[in-house]
């Protein structure tokens, strides 16, 4: 019965993502139609308007772009986090047996982007900075190419990419909370943790009641903002709080009632509006950067060290035999998935604006114009990498089936 309905929760997250993938591209191609336009202007004014909220003494101001950036990206963390901690108490995360292949092959997806981008960068201070952006995962547009392959890809690779964009996410919230944390304020970390202290609390006190989460969430979240840690990492430590199932006086989940109503604004609002707002890239001058170190690094990063870390550590595991290639199979079909996982773009974006600061204009568009060629180029090979490694099997037509 569990199995059956993991099944199904895992069909409706595929076709979402799907659906998401394809306004993700829409909002990121219109960034670049209107930025290289007549009109540019309106697009920049448009992410520089002032925002502005005060209640008391506290006060957060800032442009629209670091309000999307800080503000929705919360939320889209928030829902990673609610994800994460579902798999980890009852789903893919919670037997070793089916974390082990993934989890060394998020590993190796990270480290080895990682290393082709600073030997592409060494000896540039400000430029080594951007070292994880090509570590990333983009979890709609694999998913989502997956389920538009349909039953050419075996449902035990997608439940394998799911797990490793699940576990490649949490890599990249350690990687932001660990060097992309400023100066701390003792102060605002101290209120941060009393609210979560509170949620936790009220955790334990088997409170089933989201709004009050939501209220205290977002307490937290000002707290967070303030203190030099960034800002959507209290999305994740919110989410850890939620309960997953409150027995009394009837069988509820908070968590899978916050993750359901949550998934369609993410995926059809959230990230396309921070895909608008970050892919802006003037392609006058834009091509000549192309092959400097940051692009380079990224691109090459994503195109070649992500299939490189990914499948490189799967045929390792695979051959000393602590793991097994995914049921139904190949290694071509194998090799094909890894490939996809260098599509980086929103994570890859929104690492790159904690990179560079406003200081350094000209390296965060250099990052934007090797994530989005990187992306394009791994999306393409991967696809009909796939498409020709495999035929269409009607015992297995996606994520609704066994493996």
């Amino acid at each position: 019965m569990a199995l059956g309905v993991s099944r199904k929760l895992l069909k409706e997250f595929l076709h979402l993502e799907s659906a998401g993938g394809i306004l993700l591209v829409i909002a990121a191609i219109l960034a670049m139609v209107l930025v290289n336009s007549p009109f540019d202007f309106i697009y920049n004014a448009l992410l520089e308007i002032p925002v502005e909220i005060r209640i008391g003494a506290i006060e957060v101001a800032k442009p629209l772009l670091l309000w999307i950036n800080d503000g929705l990206m919360a939320i889209f963390f928030l829902l990673i986090g609610l994800e994460v901690k579902r798999e980890v108490l009852e789903g893919q995360l919670s037997e070793l047996s089916q974390v082990v292949l993934p989890g060394v092959a998020a590993l190796g997806g990270v480290v080895v982007p990682a290393l082709v981008y600073m030997m592409l960068n060494q000896g540039d201070a400000t430029a080594m900075r951007g070292w994880a952006i090509p570590t990333a995962t983009d979890i709609a547009f694999a998913l989502g190419i997956l389920a538009l392959l349909g039953s050419r890809v075996p449902s035990s690779l997608k439940l394998f990419l799911l797990t490793l964009a699940i576990l490649d996410d949490l890599a990249a919230i350690i990687i932001i909370a660990v060097f992309y944390s400023h100066e701390l304020s003792v102060l605002s970390m101290g209120l941060a943790s009393a609210a979560l202290l509170i949620m936790v609390i009220l955790n334990r006190l088997h409170v089933s009641n989201i709004t009050i989460y939501i209220l205290l969430g977002v307490c937290a979240w000002v707290f967070v903002l303030k203190s030099g840690v960034h800002a959507t990492l209290a999305g994740v430590a919110v989410a850890f709080t939620i309960p997953l199932k409150v027995e009394k006086p009837a069988y509820y989940s908070p968590l899978k009632h916050l993750e359901h109503k949550l998934h369609p604004w993410v995926a059809f609002m959230i990230v396309p509006v921070f895909a608008f707002a970050n892919a802006g890239v003037p392609i006058s001058g834009g091509l000549d950067l192309m092959f400097t170190g940051i692009p380079m690094g990224i691109a090459l990063g994503l195109l070649v060290g992500k299939p490189l870390g990914v499948f490189g550590a799967s045929w390792l595991l695979i051959k000393s035999g602590f793991a097994k290639l995914p049921s139904g199979a190949n290694w071509s079909q194998l090799f094909g998935v890894s490939v996809l996982c260098g599509i980086g773009f929103t994570m890859s974006l929104f690492i790159g604006s904690l990179s560079f600061d406003q200081n350094a204009a000209d390296y965060a568009m250099q990052d934007r114009i090797g994530i989005l060629i990187g992306s394009f180029f791994a999306a393409v090979i991967g696809v009909v990498w796939l498409y020709l490694a495999g035929k269409p099997n009607p015992d297995d037509s996606g994520a609704g089936k066994g493996h």
